[in-house]
């Protein structure tokens, strides 16, 4: 326990010394910007604190000279081999009886939020968005685990329900296991932890599992603070055909964990998954959430304030993208115009896998996340742009050495659909893309990865007087966001994963886009290919990332001629699409 006193004090004292990377002012000790070994140091501290209490309560059931496990050498092995779940009555203080109590009142509260009509959920005339009557909330549920004496927080609660290609163990499995939980929601969950098991459930699909996570959630640009949140997820069988993914945050878990960092909490939210047989299922998502105030950049602000950016339509949107994906993945009867210029299967998945891991890539390196220390640059033309280093030394699947990558989000006065398609377009990419050199650019391979036609991989081929370059490009879309990521490749190691090679070690480093809505339901005179929807379509938030190799030796330092050519680059791309969806400024 000193250990660790030691260890948050020295923590703590790092913390009030740093700087916010997304402004670059001194950050308080109540508002804390870790890196990333900081931050890894409080998971891991508090993995530390709940062996500590297991440990405990394992000594206080075994009292010295009563023939403990631990009062002989072999015994003591015995002692270690055995789980400590076996000893194990609570976490931090809390009888496990008392948060089976909370988890289950969780539940009861999830259901209710979950099929409840009017008065407790009424439906936006304006928008078509249900929003919660928060009064009629108070007085349906007594919320006494409400974070009582914290700062004043904002509550953000937001319903949808949706139907996904998934069976449902394996979306069950999804949320369980914390790693692909984080693989179904790549652009929203920057880092995740199980913390701690509290029960480990029965069956395979894990019923009763309770057990504590912690996840940072973001969007995908800088200037957006990502969001913390410790919570005790459950996992529990409503019926033969319905289940119900429960989460909630316990204050005094939270407190034991860190008081001063709880910015965000969950109140009971979730999703109930009911079962439609021939592998799908349909998902009520509740998402309710307490946080800390904090300023949010005017351009985001209504997104965020809104509950639309961390929101369940949000959730569900990219859960239907993803499971659909793994359709699209798996399927052996693929039609051949779903799959031009591919040959065989093996090749097909050969694509799909590096498009998937090249779109992870740009999510992980978009972000707010204490991945990538920010620094904000202004650019000659005015744009807001940020930048972060990195250096990969031993990564086969990223280019050895130094790394720089520059974002720039702006907002565009058109609507998200026009501005994907435009992007996504090779036949306008001359217009845009500045590696072209205005030359032709052409498809030569096109993989369908969903219904949508938006959600595709292709290889394109540009050709200018001097060389040809092979670019990977994978674009994705769903009711809230829409990406278009792409990387120049090697072109004999692409040919290889063509005919099926495995795709690992092809070295890829993405740039892209990101673009969201504005989150203003009605914005008058935008620019949209159908007239009729000018007054109801509202505009897009942009966000442009460059990421390129600057040295090839990990050990060079970052120059201020690469961060120059980087910005210019960003410039002259946002000049570019300004002028071809004629929205200049001014």
């Amino acid at each position: 326990m000193e250990k660790l006193r030691d260890e948050n004090k020295a923590m703590r004292e790092t913390i009030k010394k740093s700087c916010c990377p997304n402004c670059g002012s001194a950050t308080s000790s109540r508002d804390p910007t870790m890196t990333t070994e900081e931050q890894q140091l409080r998971i891991e501290n508090a993995r530390l604190k709940a062996e500590v209490e297991k440990l405990r309560t394992a000594i206080g059931k075994y009292p010295p000279g009563t023939g403990s496990p631990s009062s002989s050498c072999s015994a003591g092995n015995d002692h270690e081999n055995r789980s400590s779940l076996e000893f194990y009555t609570g976490i931090f203080g809390l009888e496990k009886s008392r948060i089976m109590e909370i988890v289950n009142q969780a539940t009861e509260e999830l259901k209710k939020m979950a099929t409840a009509g009017e008065p407790l959920w009424i439906r936006s005339v304006e928008t078509g968005r249900e929003i919660l009557n928060y009064d009629e909330y108070m007085r349906e549920f007594s919320v006494e685990n409400s974070g009582n004496g914290r700062p004043k927080r904002s509550i953000e609660a937001s319903r949808e329900t949706g139907v996904v290609f998934v069976d449902l163990p394996r979306l069950v499995q999804s949320f369980m296991d914390v790693n692909q939980w984080k693989e179904m929601f790549p652009c929203t969950i920057s880092k995740a932890a199980t913390v701690d098991i509290i029960s480990n459930g029965e069956g395979p699909n894990r019923n009763g599992a309770v057990q504590l996570m912690f996840a940072e959630l973001q969007m995908l640009t800088p200037m957006v603070p990502t969001r913390e949140v410790y919570f005790v997820r459950f996992c529990k069988q409503l019926s033969a055909d319905q289940w119900a993914i429960v989460d909630v945050s316990i204050d005094k878990v939270e407190d034991n964990i860190d008081a001063s960092l709880v910015k965000c909490r969950k109140r009971p939210s979730g999703c109930i998954i009911e079962d439609k047989s021939n592998g799908h299922c349909k998902v009520i998502w509740v998402e309710h959430l307490e946080c800390q105030k904090s300023t949010v950049h005017t351009m985001y602000r209504q997104i965020v304030n809104s509950g639309l950016a961390f929101g369940a339509k949000h959730w569900i949107a990219t859960l239907q993208l993803q499971c659909e994906r793994l359709v699209f993945f798996m399927a052996t009867n693929v039609p051949t115009k779903d799959s031009s210029g591919v040959a065989t299967l093996a090749g097909r998945k050969s694509i799909l896998k590096l498009a998937q891991r090249m779109t992870w890539s740009f999510c992980r390196a978009l972000g707010a996340s204490s991945f990538n220390s920010w620094t904000k640059v202004s650019s000659k033309t005015g744009d807001d742009i940020r930048v972060a280093s990195r250096k990969n030394l031993n990564d086969p699947g990223e280019h050895q050495g130094v790394i720089l990558c520059a974002v720039s989000s702006v907002w565009l006065p058109v609507a998200p659909h026009v501005l994907f398609d435009f992007l996504r377009d090779e036949a306008r990419r001359s217009e845009w893309d500045i590696m072209s050199s205005g030359g032709p650019v052409q498809s030569i391979a096109n993989l369908a990865k969903g219904q949508d036609r938006g959600n595709a991989v292709t290889i394109q081929t540009m050709k200018s007087k001097d060389n040809s370059m092979w670019v990977v490009q994978d674009t994705c879309t769903n009711a809230y966001e829409s990406m278009v990521v792409y990387a120049p490749v090697d072109i004999a190691g692409m040919q290889s994963v063509m005919t099926g090679c495995d795709s690992s070690s092809i070295a890829i480093l993405p740039s892209g886009f990101s673009i969201l809505p504005d989150g203003v339901e009605s914005r008058p005179l935008v620019i949209t290919s159908r007239p009729e929807e000018k007054s109801t379509e509202g505009g897009s938030l942009l966000t442009t990332a460059f990421q390129v190799l600057t040295n090839t030796s990990p050990t060079a330092k970052l120059t201020m001629e690469s961060v120059e050519s980087v910005n210019t680059l960003i410039s002259c791309t946002l000049r570019n699409i300004k002028t071809s969806l004629q929205c200049e400024d001014g």
